[in-house]
């Protein structure tokens, strides 16, 4: 039976393959604070923004491609049970061949019913206007989770990281919630890992390996580290 690594990735990993958030160094897009555009009282506000602004990141993430820590994560599928967590919204992870990826804030390339959560759509292009409906014939929207909307799989989060025999944290500071929370549900016995150029307070976790390299560095070594770990035990 494989050992069971469960992975937290946050918006590092993706940033190394040229993801942006559209924040300058102010936190605003077009003179928008990042939350007027992403909550539900900015479509009720204004929808044909809130689609603009998710239009850019959808065609931004049509151009580009994972990278190298992306691709680890995916290599280590054949010798354990891995588990993705992650609260990126782009398919970045899937595309490098990762089979069990749990998004936490939804999924960049999906819309949703305004009518009917439960109708959810695969979208195969970056734009998605004003009039583009469900079959009711209610507007879609981004199939994301909103500035002031339940996080609904952290339920199924909590319940992956507690079978982890190993933890990875990547792309996330364990300052920012979720992922500082959802260490904690880790087994005592279970190791972890931090991989974050700058990982600040990571003393107060037990038993944390850190890794002051950014993901693209350290997680190709580390697979294969966990790789040759694997094959000698057989």
């Amino acid at each position: 039976m494989k050992k069971t690594i469960v992975v937290l990735s946050g918006a590092g990993i993706s940033a190394e393959s040229g993801i942006s958030t559209f924040r300058d160094s102010n936190g605003l897009w077009r003179n928008y604070r990042f939350e007027e555009v992403a909550s539900p009282e900015a479509w009720a506000r204004d929808p044909a923004l809130v689609l603009e602004f998710y239009n850019m990141r959808r065609k931004q993430l049509f151009e580009v491609e994972p990278n190298a820590a992306h691709y680890a994560l995916a290599r280590l599928e054949a010798y354990y049970d891995v588990r993705i967590v992650t609260q990126n919204v782009d398919d970045l992870h899937e595309r490098a061949g990762s089979t069990k990826v749990l998004h936490l804030h939804g999924e960049l390339k999906k819309s949703r019913s305004t009518a009917d959560a439960s109708l959810i759509y695969e979208l195969k292009h970056w734009e998605l206007k004003p009039g583009d409906t469900c079959e009711k014939g209610s507007q879609l929207r981004p199939h994301i989770v909103w500035f002031g909307e339940e996080v609904g799989e952290m339920f199924n989060a909590i319940q992956i990281v507690k079978k982890a025999g190993i933890l990875i944290v990547v792309g996330t500071s364990l300052n920012v919630y979720p992922a500082a929370g959802l260490i904690h549900y880790a087994p005592r016995n279970c190791r972890k890992y931090l991989i974050d150029p700058v990982a600040e307070k990571a003393e107060q976790f037990h038993g944390l390996t850190v890794i002051r390299e950014k993901a693209g560095t350290a997680l190709p070594g580390l697979a294969e580290s966990l790789i040759s770990e694997a094959t000698s035990s057989v």
